[in-house]
């Protein structure tokens, strides 16, 4: 019986070893496609949230560009590799799911993967050009910007991956509700504290400037909203 349980453990270990090895080989595959792309990417986001008013953008050491472009690379080829990528870890979780366990499990990936490219979709689209604006504000014939390529990349980088994040929410409320955490109606009882903890992780995950902090404060309310519907529906059905 150890041998056998043995074996299996080996087993499993075998098949995410060839998973892993599979979605490092293609997002090395797609890393050169993906540092083609890096410039492109740059000028788009820079026409999109970069106001005249502010200048240009400035690189303050020799190869700060090309470590930008580096490590900017790297997210992208992760995002073109995703589809795959996240083929290959359905595949590896298959045996060990029961057929509604599949069908709820590839529901979730992709109501997990909307929210996160609706929340870095909401970053681009609204939060930077509001807080590019905001930061315009304080500019007067004294006070003159001068923003670095990479402080620029890092901030919108830092924000969207908190956007993305928080806009999780509805799959946290739903987890806790279904397997027993909380119930629903415990949830919404504690809504001002949810509320709060809300505020306080905007206030985690952001610059330290009330408007960036809102706008995603609202939103993750919101979307807690959202899934507090859902997990009731789900208590519900389950009943």
């Amino acid at each position: 019986m150890a041998d056998g349980k043995e074996n299996t453990l080996i087993e499993h270990l075998e098949a995410l070893r060839h998973t892993l090895w599979w979605i490092i080989a293609a997002t090395t595959v797609l890393y050169p496609l993906a540092y083609f792309l890096v410039p492109y990417a740059i000028r788009l986001l820079v026409q999109w949230c970069f106001l005249p008013e502010m200048g240009k953008l400035h690189y303050f050491s020799p190869m700060e560009v090309f470590w930008v472009q580096l490590k900017l690379a790297f997210v992208l080829s992760l995002v073109l590799a995703y589809p795959w990528n996240i083929w290959q870890l359905w595949r590896f979780l298959l045996p060990a799911l029961y057929k509604n366990e599949r069908f709820a499990l590839g529901w979730g990936i992709l109501f997990s993967t909307t929210l996160f490219f609706a929340g870095v979709g909401f970053c681009v689209w609204l939060i930077l050009p509001l807080m590019m604006r905001f930061a315009t504000g304080f500019a007067n014939a004294e006070l003159q910007p001068i923003i670095g390529l990479a402080s620029f990349l890092n901030l919108a980088g830092w924000l969207m991956l908190a956007f993305g994040l928080m806009f999780q929410t509805p799959i946290l409320v739903l987890l806790l509700v279904r397997f027993g955490v909380v119930k629903a109606s415990s949830l919404a009882a504690k809504r001002p504290y949810v509320i709060v903890g809300i505020l306080f992780l905007a206030a985690l995950l952001t610059p330290p400037d009330v408007v960036s902090q809102v706008m995603l404060g609202v939103p993750t309310w919101l979307l807690f909203e959202l899934g507090l519907l859902m997990a009731r529906w789900v208590e519900k059905t389950n009943d």
